[in-house]
């Protein structure tokens, strides 16, 4: 009888065929969903409504993994919630086989491959990079260091627009209380070395966009690090007569979605002079005050725009003197959930409702454009649901396959397409890519930290 160590156990796992090897399970036990490629072997599986991701790999590793997913959850750090280690797995021989580390499938999340399925947008790859410049600064600020930075090992959401990541493999992973300068570099040289193969990869394929050189990328992402990681930890030094610059810093973290928490300011003995640094920030303003004040849980990105139509509905419903929480839930009986509502029961799964609300607001403001006059919000959604929702893939649980491309294995994306040439997936590290030229622009108005300065200056 194998053996479970969790917190938490389903009771519904146990009956699992355990002493089957992970690549030989029954498909009845399995669902199709996208992910990238592993040196593991990775599988899904639906228990009731339910849906786990499961993972062979030695057991130290699994249970070092097990145990720091466990403690950047209890950080709130975007990462994939760990459900267990199965250990002490034997096939009906006796032959002992690799314990596997059970994960819950993140809903709503896609790997970067297969937001790249068709080819994809310069902005979009620009959006991704932004999520994942993130998602390192945070994980470094708690002291994490990843020790594999990559976008296989990473999972991102849609936020209103744009992405959110998360950490998906923490494998190699160490939790400090502190990152010197040295280990951060580490993981920024890793960081370039996986991604420079990955967009490389993504280019052999054709599925980069030809103005977007995996070198520039590389060097871009680096960039980004260091702007952000500079814009939350730097000392700043000012006079007195320039104190509206403490709260323009707060604002501007604020702006990248980080809460200050603390600030240290010291001032030289004539007060002449103050110094100001961020002593705890975290990411998460704009969430943790929309599920305080209603209760929904969203991505930062979404959670602002819902604020900026909650701050719409106070000033159209001329409440602007009114205890927020009241607004709050009129805006949430009132506005959101009448939209969602409205969306039938059997396309729910194609976007979570933060989301769905987001695309319903931006498909308003264009019909209220070609209209001369402000449309309303339900009939707005109603025609979004008929015009827009029915056409878009099922992402609560996306399959990957589709007309054109049919996957070999369909529980096993890692094994390609059925009319590929390779047997495995294409690796340029053993295929030998060369390198491109380096001379393609890269669009450099998104994470813009500047913009932000001049902004909160005025």
């Amino acid at each position: 009888m194998p053996r479970f160590v969790s917190a938490r156990t389903d009771s519904r796992l146990i009956v699992l065929p355990w002493p089957v090897p992970l690549e030989d399970w029954p498909t009845d036990n399995l669902v199709a969903l996208p992910r990238g490629i592993s040196r593991h072997v990775v599988r899904f599986v639906r228990v009731g409504s339910d849906i786990y991701a499961v993972k062979e790999v030695l057991e130290h590793l699994a249970l070092h993994e097990y145990r720091l997913l466990r403690d950047l959850t209890r950080l709130d750090v975007p990462s994939v919630e760990p459900v267990g280690v199965v250990t002490e797995r034997f096939d009906p021989d006796g032959v002992p086989l690799d314990p596997v580390l059970v994960t819950k499938h993140l809903q709503f999340s896609l790997p970067y491959r297969s937001l790249f399925h068709r080819g994809v947008r310069r902005d979009t790859v620009n959006r991704l990079v932004d999520a994942m410049v993130v998602l390192l600064a945070r994980l470094h600020l708690i002291g994490f260091l990843w020790g594999d930075v990559s976008l296989s090992n990473t999972l991102f959401r849609r936020d209103a627009g744009s992405f959110a990541a998360y950490l998906v493999d923490a494998e190699t992973g160490e939790l400090h209380d502190e990152l010197t300068t040295g280990q951060r570099e580490h993981d920024l040289q890793i960081a370039r070395t996986n991604l420079f193969g990955e967009f490389c990869d993504l280019e052999a394929g054709g599925l980069l966009d030809a103005a977007l050189d995996p070198q520039t990328l590389v060097e871009t992402i680096e960039n980004r690090y260091r702007e952000l990681w500079a814009e939350l930890t730097e000392v700043e030094e000012f006079d007195g007569s320039e104190m509206h610059r403490i709260e323009s810093r707060v604002r501007r973290l604020n702006a990248l979605g980080f809460d200050v928490a603390e600030l240290d300011i010291v001032t030289d003995f004539g007060g002449s002079t103050i110094r100001i640094q961020p002593k705890v920030v975290d990411a998460g303003h704009h969430s943790r005050r929309l599920l305080r004040l209603t209760g929904l849980d969203t991505e930062e990105n979404q959670a602002r725009r819902l604020l900026n139509d909650l701050d719409y509905f106070r000033a159209r419903t001329d409440q602007q003197n009114a205890d927020e929480a009241v607004v709050a839930h009129q805006w949430l009986t009132q506005r959101f959930e009448p939209v969602i509502t409205t969306i039938p029961d059997d396309l729910r799964g194609k976007l979570e409702p933060a989301e769905l609300y987001h695309e319903i607001l931006e498909h308003r403001w264009f019909m209220s454009e070609a209209a001369g006059r402000e449309v309303d919000i339900v009939k707005a959604a109603e025609d979004y649901v008929a015009t827009v929702l029915r056409t878009l893939p099922d992402e609560a649980v996306a399959v990957t396959d589709n007309e054109s491309m049919e996957l070999a294995n369909p529980f096993d994306p890692s094994q390609g397409f059925v009319d590929d040439d390779w047997e495995k997936p294409y690796d340029p590290w053993e295929d030998g890519v060369e390198e491109t030229p380096d001379d393609a622009p890269v669009r450099g108005d998104f994470l813009d930290i500047e913009a932000l300065r001049r902004k909160a200056r005025g």
